[in-house]
C-alpha cells in the first residue's frame, strides 16, 4: 500500500516503512501526522481525492533534523570585476513512515 502526501509545497509518495527527507518540519521529536493525502492505492486500486483523500491520514516518527550539504551559488559578469560567491545549507526533517490509516 502507498500514499501520495503534500508538505512543503512538494509531494512524496510513501509506503510503510520508508524514510524520506522533507522541508523543515517544526517538531523536534516523536510522531508527525499527515492529513494532507492526495491519493492512495494498492496495486491497480486507486483512490484520488478532490483535494484530499476523507479519512485517510499517515502516521511518520521524527528520526532526525538536520541541513542538506552545501550548494555554491557563483555570480559573475564578466570584464566588470564582479564575483560573488555564497553558499546555501537548506535544513531538512528525516521521517519514517509507520502507518498509513485508511
Amino acid at each position: 500500500m502507498y500514499a501520495i502526501i503534500q508538505t512543503g509545497g512538494k509531494q512524496y509518495k510513501v509506503s510503510e516503512g520508508d524514510v524520506i527527507k522533507v522541508e523543515k518540519l517544526s517538531v523536534d521529536s516523536g510522531e508527525y501526522v499527515f492529513d494532507n493525502v492526495l491519493a492512495v492505492g494498492e496495486g491497480s486500486d486507486i483512490k484520488f481525492g478532490s483535494p484530499n483523500v476523507s479519512g485517510v491520514s499517515v502516521n511518520a516518527s521524527v528520526l532526525s533534523q538536520g541541513k542538506a550539504k552545501k550548494v555554491i551559488v557563483y555570480k559573475y559578469k564578466p570584464k566588470k570585476g564582479f564575483h560573488k560567491k555564497r553558499g546555501h545549507r537548506q535544513p531538512f526533517t528525516e521521517l519514517k513512515i509507520e502507518k498509513i490509516n485508511m
